[in-house]
């Protein structure tokens, strides 16, 4: 936080609104979030600022208080944010509050909620062998007597099947907070939400290998669909494992 007074948001949008260097602001976070909003919730909001241009506004880099945090950057830094990056789900649900660009700042936000389709294949693949790789591990855990090894392995393969289930559908994937938010409103092409939630909640908690080699097969049959089959018949007769037997 800075030194200096603390600023309330809507003071600090007037401001803002106000200065002819700032091009946009963008409101990410359970804020820009429907239905999500609580006592707890701050306003987390990006300050994007004409490149070259100067403002007294740059003396509020780095505040945070329990209702504002700021981030200050230029146009082109804000059209990197994310790319790739932890940040992208969060600006790709963001809310614009000003876009004085003729909507611009709307393109790149749109641009970061969806991957190309290179970019998308690539990735799915990559997290398609690391949900396999997860899987392999729990179920010869289990079958090994391994019992805590193997469901913090069903964890991972969860972590790791969320992330190739949006790649999929070129999509960056949501944070826990807001997987059940997402679904709800964006549902996965395909899946069914309400079993797909189900075995989120269920496999990293018991490791059920039956359950595990269910959804599987269901993984199984998308990926080969979606062109990812080398990536399955890398694994030979490891594949038979994971299976339904």
């Amino acid at each position: 936080m800075t030194a200096q007074k603390p600023i309330a948001y809507d003071a600090f949008v007037e401001l803002a609104a106000a200065d002819s260097a700032v091009v946009g602001l963008v409101l990410k976070g359970s804020r820009a979030h429907e239905g999500m909003t609580t006592k707890h919730s701050d306003h987390d909001l990006y300050v994007v600022l004409a490149d070259g241009a100067t403002t007294a506004l740059t003396r509020f880099t780095g505040h945070r208080t329990p209702e504002l945090d700021l981030v200050i950057l230029s146009l082109d830094e804000f059209r990197a944010a994310g790319m790739p990056g932890f940040e992208r789900y969060a600006l790709a649900r963001a809310r614009i509050v000003l876009d004085r660009l003729d909507g611009v700042i709307a393109q790149i936000l749109a641009s970061k909620a969806r991957l190309n389709a290179d970019e998308a294949f690539r990735e799915a693949g990559e997290w398609l062998d690391a949900y396999a790789n997860s899987l392999y591990r729990s179920v010869k855990n289990d079958r090994d007597g391994h019992a805590l090894a193997a469901r913090l392995d069903a964890a991972d393969s969860i972590r790791f099947l969320l992330e190739l289930l949006f790649a999929l559908d070129r999509r960056p994937r949501p944070y826990n907070k807001y997987l059940e938010w997402e679904l709800a409103r964006f549902p996965l092409p395909g899946w069914d939400t309400g079993m797909l939630l189900d075995a989120a909640d269920r496999i990293p908690g018991t490791g059920d290998v039956s359950t595990q080699r269910r959804l599987f097969a269901q993984v199984e049959a998308v990926a080969r669909r979606s062109g990812h089959g080398a990536v399955l018949d890398a694994w030979g007769e490891d594949l038979d494992l994971m299976r339904p037997q």
